[in-house]
Order: C-alpha cells, then sequence, then structure tokens
C-alpha cells in the first residue's frame, strides 16, 4: 500500500537527518578544536548526505501522490503530514504516520538547534579572528577615502605590530 511506502520514506528521511546530527555535533567538536582537516571532511560527508536528503524527500513527494491517487485525489496537491493523517482511516496505519512525522520534527528540530549552535561559533571565531587583524594591522581610525600623500600629517603613528603597506 502507499502509505506504508511513504511511512518508509519518512523513516529513511529520519535517518539520514539523524546522520547529518551526527555530522552537525562532530562539526561542533572540530570547531571548538579548530581542526580544519576534519571539519572539511565533515562538510565533504555533509553535501553527500544532504544529496542523499533531496532523493529521499522526492521519493517523499512521489508516495505522497501515489496515496493521493490511491485516495481518488487526482489533482497535485502539497499536502503536509497533518493533512495526510486525516486522510488515513486505518488506527494502525495513521498511528505509524503519526510516530514518523514525530520522529522526523524531533530530529529536525534538533538538527536546527545544533546547526544555530555551530553558526554562532563560527561567528565568535570570525570576530575573534578580525579583532586579531586589527590589532596586529594599522589601526582602524583612518579614512576609507582617498587623501593626497602630500598632505598628511608627518607624525602619524601606526599602533599595530604589522604594517600592511610594506
Amino acid at each position: 500500500m502507499a502509505i506504508w511506502q511513504l511511512i518508509d520514506s519518512l523513516n529513511e528521511l529520519n535517518e539520514a537527518h539523524q546522520n547529518m546530527l551526527t555530522l552537525g555535533e562532530a562539526k561542533r567538536t572540530a570547531i571548538v578544536a579548530n581542526d580544519i582537516d576534519t571539519l572539511i571532511g565533515i562538510m565533504n560527508q555533509e553535501s553527500r548526505l544532504v544529496k542523499k536528503i533531496s532523493a529521499l524527500d522526492e521519493q517523499r513527494l512521489a508516495a505522497c501522490q501515489v496515496f493521493l491517487q490511491e485516495k481518488g485525489i487526482k489533482s497535485l496537491l502539497n499536502l503536509n503530514l497533518t493533512e495526510l493523517t486525516r486522510l488515513v482511516f486505518d488506527p494502525e496505519e495513521k498511528e505509524a504516520l503519526k510516530q514518523a512525522q514525530s520522529g522526523l520534527s524531533w530530529t529536525l528540530g534538533e538538527l536546527k538547534r545544533v546547526n544555530d549552535l555551530n553558526q554562532q561559533l563560527i561567528e565568535q571565531s570570525l570576530a575573534f579572528v578580525d579583532y586579531s587583524l586589527n590589532l596586529l594591522g594599522n589601526n582602524g581610525e583612518q579614512e576609507a577615502t582617498y587623501q593626497n600623500p602630500a598632505s598628511k600629517n608627518a607624525t602619524q603613528q601606526k599602533t599595530g605590530f604589522f604594517d600592511a603597506r610594506a
């Protein structure tokens, strides 16, 4: 039956997203440890997993359309899982669909939380790098517009350790 294909598709999507969640936690460890090589490897694994998730999502959409056609709905509606649950009347199938939906929803919520944390860590790391470069480079009080070199004040001092113009 098409409903079981849809449930299996949702369970496969949940498993793939759980793998993505594991990679996200490993990415957080690599970011904290400043291990760039591991981070690059994790990102490569993530890109492969994203392609797999995309293919699984296409399978889910196809299973959803088969289910709708089985119920006599001929249009290409894009219904969410809650709306699809209303079309299932067998209690066993309805419960299995709700469990698959809640499992996938929980995994996606956790994945969002881990990705937000990783994004904050990366932003903090970039802010620290920017701050370090500002300490080493020239001061940020210089104007960003062109000034005639002949009219510059000769007593201008450099406060940084690194002169970028050298």
